[in-house]
């Protein structure tokens, strides 16, 4: 019995964490997005090798593969990215665009912009 028990705790802290982490995923996001340099070659924190065409974004601690609908909060232009690095790790910023990403903000000449990142 004891065996059961333990087992039924653990069940128990497991389903609590992935609660928390689905409900932490599900906020809307809203700060300064910058982007990775265009001549960026590595990886990323996911294992992938970085690829500035894909439309693809880091953040601190969303669960990678989490789709975000990012909208610039002063031309109302939008655009979907994956998660799949972490980062910033810069104060205030909330995310990492890819060059691509940031191209289809046209954020490319402005470098930061104010965003709204809504999970999908």
């Amino acid at each position: 019995m004891r065996v059961i028990g333990r087992a039924l705790v653990v069940a128990v802290a497991i389903a609590a964490t992935t609660t928390m982490a689905t409900a932490a995923s599900k906020q809307t996001l809203i700060g300064k997005a910058s982007f990775y340099d265009r001549n960026y070659r590595g990886r990323t924190a996911s294992g992938s090798a970085y690829d500035g065409a894909k439309l693809t974004c880091a953040h601190r601690t969303l669960p990678f593969g989490t789709k975000l609908k990012v909208s610039d909060k002063r031309s109302g232009r939008s655009v979907v990215v994956i998660v799949n690095d972490r980062g910033p790790f810069v104060r205030g910023r909330v995310l990492d665009l890819s060059y691509a990403a940031a191209r289809e903000l046209r954020m490319v000449g402005r470098g930061v912009i104010q965003v709204r990142a809504e999970p999908l």
